[in-house]
């Protein structure tokens, strides 16, 4: 068991190396230097990457052989597609989609 010492050193060396990576691209690309070209491409293409390795991520455990043959991870993800295409918003589309998700494994796919 750690001491209560320990504990809050581990802490503080944890919030500092958090403060510091925050902190880096100020540093690095702040001011009157621009963003270097590669730096901006990994800015456009990672966000859309990173969403589609999730998905692939969490629809690959779905089996299309058993009930209810995914039907309640599809049907959310179309929620999520829709609702980002309608309000252009992710937190509402990842919301919408855990909501649509949630209700129906817990009351309609039983």
């Amino acid at each position: 068991m750690p001491t209560p010492l320990h504990s809050i050193l581990v802490i503080l060396l944890i919030a500092g190396i958090t403060f510091l990576l925050r902190f880096a691209p100020f540093a690095l690309f702040g001011g009157k230097r621009g963003m270097p070209r590669m730096i901006e491409y990994l800015g456009r293409i990672l966000p859309p990457a990173i969403m589609a390795v999730l998905v692939v991520y969490c629809l690959k455990p779905v089996s299309l052989a058993t009930a209810p043959h995914g039907l309640p991870e599809f049907i959310s993800v179309a929620v999520v597609a829709a609702l980002h295409l309608w309000k252009r918003n992710f937190l509402i589309s990842i919301a919408g989609g855990t909501l649509c998700y949630m209700i129906l494994v817990q009351a309609v796919f039983l």
